[in-house]
């Protein structure tokens, strides 16, 4: 039985699609690839978190979405642990972790019959569809992806069609906090994360 509208992330079409997260995907690859040589012991943005800790999450939430949307699970998450490195896996290690999850993301949206539903967030338990799985997987990977590259001070600039069909999708999520609209959609999907406007 497919659940009521209440109890999905979002209602109405989705406008960010599986090809847009591989788009975006490649945009963070690129990105932490050219600082894969700077120090990723100092902290990751405005976070207490390392930029080796931050991108570890990273991979750990991509993965998690991959695995609530292949569990079909549709009122808990799946009840298994967190997807952790080990402690001598260096930078290149966790840039290739994030190729990995994000390629079995794309995989398993693809994979997926069309009307597929999964949990996709758990307080209060809310599902989602195929396209809300890449935008959840792009959004928590482009922020993080930002919080990283502004610790090892690389330039991080994605495109700005990718995140204005992102931030589309997800503004009225619940995790998302309320913002005017300006013609930034990038600095509005910092600002609507909750990270500082320039940060």
């Amino acid at each position: 039985m497919s659940p009521a509208p209440t109890d999905q992330i979002r209602d109405g079409a989705g406008s960010f699609s599986v090809e847009d997260f591989d788009d975006l995907t490649a945009s963070v690859l690129a990105a932490w690839g050219s600082g894969v040589d700077r120090d990723w012991t100092v902290p990751a943005g405005t976070l207490d978190w390392t930029c080796w800790a931050t991108a570890d999450h990273t991979v750990d939430c991509v993965f998690s979405y991959a695995l609530f949307l292949a569990s079909r699970c549709q009122e808990r998450y799946p009840p298994f642990g967190e997807l952790r490195a080990l402690e001598a896996a260096t930078p290149s290690d966790l840039i290739d972790g994030l190729r990995a999850v994000t390629t079995m993301l794309s995989a398993v949206i693809r994979a997926a019959a069309p009307g597929t539903r999964a949990v996709i967030l758990q307080r209060p338990p809310l599902t989602g569809d195929l396209d809300d799985f890449a935008a959840r997987g792009a959004l928590e990977m482009v922020l993080h992806a930002h919080d990283v590259c502004t610790g090892l001070g690389i330039d991080f600039d994605p495109p700005r069609d990718l995140c204005s069909r992102l931030l589309d999708h997800t503004g009225s999520w619940v995790i998302m906090v309320a913002g005017p609209a300006t013609d930034e959609p990038w600095l509005q999907l910092l600002e609507r994360s909750g990270r500082p406007r320039g940060r």
